[in-house]
C-alpha cells in the first residue's frame, strides 16, 4: 500500500518516530527477510486495525520448511501473554500514534535487546492486541530443530544478557499495571503444622514408562537421609508392564497408588499422592523418565526448606541422554530466579526448573490442576505470590532426553495449545496479584 510505511527492525521504527518521519496512522514492522505477502494481505491488516482501533494486529502465516509450505497458526494474545518469545510471526501492524508516544519515553532507548518486547508490553497497556486467524504471508523457517531442542534456549548462558534486559522490561510492565509481588513481605511457613508418617515423600506419577520407571524408583530409594522418607508412585493405569515392574520392587518404603478414577492427568496423580495417608511433610518431584543426581539430593532439598524458610524449593538439573552424557544446554539452573525478583520474573518464563518440592499442608490447600502440562508451573506461580520459593543452583537432577519424552517433537498445534494454557495461567495469576 502506498501510504503504509514499512520498517525492518525495532530500532528503525523508533528512529522514525523520534525524527518525525513516522507519519500516518499505521506502521508495518517486518522482522524477517524474504517475507511474501498473500493476496490483499496488507490491506486486510489495515482494515482490521481500522475496524478495531487496535494497538497491534498480527496474523497466522505459512512457513517454508525444507522446501515444503507448512501452515503456522499462532495463538490469541491475552493479559498473561508475557513471554518475551511470544510468537507474533514476523509481521506486525502497529498503531503509529502509540509508537510516537513510546519513543518519547526513556524506556524506548533503555535496551539493547529488549526494545521490541518493551514496546509490545507498552502497546498492551494502551489498547487491544488483535490476532487475525488468517494466513496472510509466508516466511522462510531457518531453525529446523525439534521442539524439545528449542525450548531451553532462554536458559542458555550465552543468552544471559538478553534475559536480564527482558526481565527489566517485564518488571517495569508489572509495576505499571500494579501486579508486582513485594518480595520483602513473604509469609513464613509453619513447618510444625500437621502430623505426617515421614518427613519427605518422593512423588512419581507414571503411565506406561516400562523403559524408565525402575531407574526412577531405584534412584529415589537410594537416597541417604537423616530422616524417614518414602516413595509414592501413582500408577495411572499403565498397560505396558510398568505395573508389573513396580510389583517386583520389594521395599516397604515404596507405596504404589492406583487411582480409582480414570480421568487423571499428571496434576491429578499428584493430588492422589499428596492427599494420601502416605504423604510426608514435604512432597518432592521425580518424573518417571528421570533420576536424582546423587544419593544426597533429597537431604539437600529438605535442609533447604528449613534453611531458606521457603514453602517450595526448586533445584537445578542437567540435560543428558540415556548414557548420562550431557546434552546442550547442559546444566539448567534457572539463574534468572533471584530472591529479590523471582516471583515477578516467573511470569515471563515458561518454567521454574527441577526438581520441585513443596510443603505439603500448603499444597493440600491449593491442589494441582488436573492437567498433564503446566500443573507444576501453576503451583509455582500460586506459591510465589505469598511465600518464598527457595533455590538450589547446582545440579540435583538428571533430565534424560529420549524419543519418548512428552515434549520431544511437538506439532505446532500442540505447542500452541501448551503456550495458550500457560498464558492462561499467567493471566489468572496476574489478575490475582492485581486484586
Amino acid at each position: 500500500m502506498e501510504n503504509l510505511q514499512r520498517y525492518n527492525s525495532y530500532n528503525e521504527l523508533i528512529e522514525a518516530a523520534s525524527n518525525g518521519s513516522l507519519e500516518g496512522r499505521w506502521a508495518l514492522l517486518v522482522t524477517k527477510p524474504n517475507v511474501r505477502f498473500g493476496q490483499n494481505a496488507e490491506q486486510r491488516l489495515v482494515r482490521v486495525a481500522e475496524d478495531t482501533n487496535a494497538a497491534l494486529v498480527y496474523s497466522d502465516y505459512y512457513k517454508v520448511e525444507a522446501g515444503q509450505l507448512v501452515a503456522h497458526p499462532v495463538i490469541d494474545y491475552q493479559t498473561g501473554s508475557l513471554r518475551d518469545d511470544f510468537d507474533f510471526g514476523s509481521v506486525m501492524l502497529i498503531n503509529a500514534y502509540y509508537v510516537r508516544v513510546f519513543a518519547e519515553y526513556e524506556e524506548s532507548r533503555r535496551y539493547q535487546y529488549a526494545g521490541l518486547y518493551a514496546l509490545r508490553l507498552f502497546l498492551s497497556r494502551c489498547d487491544m492486541i488483535v490476532h487475525l486467524d488468517e494466513f496472510l504471508y509466508t516466511e522462510d523457517e531457518l531453525d529446523l530443530r525439534k521442539s524439545g531442542e528449542k525450548q531451553f534456549d532462554y536458559v542458555d548462558p550465552r543468552n544471559r544478557e538478553v534475559q536480564i534486559e527482558m526481565e527489566k522490561a517485564c518488571t517495569y510492565h508489572l509495576s505499571e499495571i500494579g501486579a508486582l509481588v513485594d518480595t520483602t513481605q513473604y509469609a513464613a511457613p509453619d513447618f510444625s503444622r500437621g502430623d505426617f508418617p515421614v518427613e519427605a515423600s518422593v512423588v512419581i506419577p507414571v503411565r506406561n514408562r516400562v523403559r524408565t520407571v525402575r531407574d526412577a524408583v531405584e534412584s529415589a530409594l537410594s537416597q541417604e537421609c537423616s530422616f524417614p522418607y518414602n516413595v509414592i508412585v501413582v500408577d495411572n493405569h499403565s498397560t505396558d508392564g510398568t505395573s508389573e515392574i513396580l510389583a517386583e520392587i520389594a521395599d516397604e518404603r515404596l507405596k504404589v497408588i492406583v487411582p480409582e478414577r480414570n480421568d487423571l492427568g499428571i496434576g491429578g496423580c499428584w493430588n492422589e499422592a499428596i492427599n494420601s495417608e502416605y504423604c510426608g511433610r514435604f512432597a518432592v518431584q521425580l518424573d518417571s523418565d528421570d533420576l536424582y543426581s546423587s544419593p544426597q539430593t533429597l537431604q539437600r532439598i529438605v535442609d533447604a526448606f528449613y534453611e531458606q524458610k521457603a514453602a517450595m524449593i526448586v533445584g537445578s538439573y542437567r540435560m543428558c541422554n540415556f548414557q548420562l552424557e550431557t546434552l546442550p544446554p547442559g546444566l539448567i539452573s534457572h539463574a534468572e530466579w533471584t530472591d529479590e525478583n523471582g516471583p515477578n520474573n516467573a511470569l515471563r518464563i515458561n518454567g521454574l526448573g527441577a526438581p520441585r518440592a513443596f510443603f505439603t499442608p500448603l499444597l493440600r490447600q491449593l491442589q494441582f490442576p488436573n492437567t498433564s502440562y503446566g500443573e507444576d508451573y501453576a503451583m509455582g506461580l500460586a506459591f510465589s505470590r505469598r511465600y518464598r520459593i527457595g533455590r538450589i543452583y547446582d545440579e540435583l537432577y538428571l533430565c534424560r532426553r529420549w524419543e519418548g519424552n512428552s515434549d520431544a517433537a511437538l506439532s505446532v498445534e500442540k505447542i500452541n495449545k501448551n503456550n495458550l494454557y500457560k498464558d492462561r495461567l499467567r493471566t489468572i495469576e496476574l489478575l490475582a496479584r492485581v486484586r
